[in-house]
């Protein structure tokens, strides 16, 4: 069996990859065991233009908020699943002063797409505290992974592309071109394994940064029409269900729920809204993060043929579908890759 790539993992990187190497025509086999990493699957999947306690626009806001939105519905529409939610972020403000200041940016060229309204009085009184009124941010919403991950899985199942195994590196050997891996030849490995990377041979010496976050699922007879998002974010995903997260623990790397989180959570979600609520279900995962907070994306140095795509970090839902395009297309020598994303910035650490 032949092939020109194997990817190594099927979480948001690797998926979002496989995609765009498929529509790029490339040939592609996939190997990963869905036990071994719950990452992508309990993520929040919020993408958001402003972000941070400063809210400020997510690093290359512009590049990445103009793709991803066509790109997900058009993989809607691919595997006849709906997981992409549009729906606008609601960030009250804490100040008079902070309401002015975006009254400001709201006639700014650079923040004007993605501002949806403004609102200057307090809104949803009986459902978030928000006494300075608030931001409603648009091009926002929040991608349901797993549901993407699932219909995105059983596609490559149903083309005979996806291997369920862990990966072993003891069984990918180097050919005079390309490698063999358990008798599959590709021309070129490339690893979206996640976490898992900072165990990877190849690519250990890369500065992860490993963070735990956990989420909480709460059960409301009250169900928002936005998203909360203020210090902590409140999502409306359907069937009186809601998704609230996230912590960030960089100790404790393991994907089992804590009460500590939990504690948390609760205390951060009492203070933005205002309705009665119960907790049905918390669940962890160990984000890929980077020392930089940057993508980890290119050729090791002196393995020509073993690739990464990886580092997404909080961000994944975000920053995969360009940085996927930019990959492809560097792979077909018609674009660089960023200085910023290329893991040549660290082969000094080599």
């Amino acid at each position: 069996m032949q092939a020109e790539y194997l990817i190594v993992g099927a979480g948001i990187a690797g998926s979002v990859l496989t995609d765009h190497l498929l529509k790029a025509g490339k040939t592609v086999v996939v190997v990963d065991e869905p036990s071994k990493s719950n990452s992508s699957k309990v993520a929040g999947g919020l993408y958001n233009p402003i972000t941070g306690r400063q809210m400020v626009k997510t690093w290359n806001c512009d590049d990445l908020f103009n793709y991803l939105i066509p790109y997900y519905q058009d993989l809607e529409r691919d595997l006849d699943t709906r997981f992409l939610h549009d729906i606008p972020i609601y960030r009250p403000f804490f100040s008079i002063e902070e309401q002015n200041e975006w009254m400001s940016k709201s006639v700014e060229n650079s923040f004007a797409p993605y501002i949806k309204d403004i609102k200057t009085k307090p809104t949803w009184s009986d459902e978030v505290s928000n006494p300075y009124g608030g931001l409603v941010l648009d091009k926002s919403g929040y991608l349901d992974t797993a549901v993407f991950l699932n219909a995105f899985r059983n596609r490559l199942q149903s083309k005979s592309m996806l291997i369920e195994e862990d990966f072993s590196f003891g069984d990918l050997n180097r050919l005079e071109k390309g490698f063999d891996y358990k008798g599959l030849v590709v021309e070129k490995v490339i690893f979206c394994d996640g976490r898992l990377s900072n165990d990877n041979p190849y690519f250990s010496w890369l500065p992860f940064s490993l963070v735990k976050g956990e989420l909480l699922f709460l059960k409301s007879t009250v169900m928002p029409r936005v998203i909360y998002n203020r210090g902590v974010f409140v999502i409306p995903v359907g069937d009186g269900t809601l998704k609230c997260g996230s912590t960030y623990e960089h100790e404790q790397l393991n994907e089992i729920p804590t009460k500590k989180a939990q504690n948390e959570l609760l205390e951060r979600v009492q203070k933005l809204v205002k309705f009665n609520f119960e907790v049905v279900d918390q669940k962890a995962g160990v984000r890929p993060a980077t020392k930089d907070r940057k993508p980890f994306i290119g050729e090791h140095r002196t393995e020509k043929g073993v690739w990464i795509f990886n580092g997404l970090g909080t961000k994944g839902v975000s920053l995969a579908p360009y940085y996927a395009r930019q990959l492809v297309r560097h792979l077909n020598g018609q674009e660089a890759l960023d200085d910023e994303v290329n893991i040549e910035r660290f082969f000094s650490l080599l």
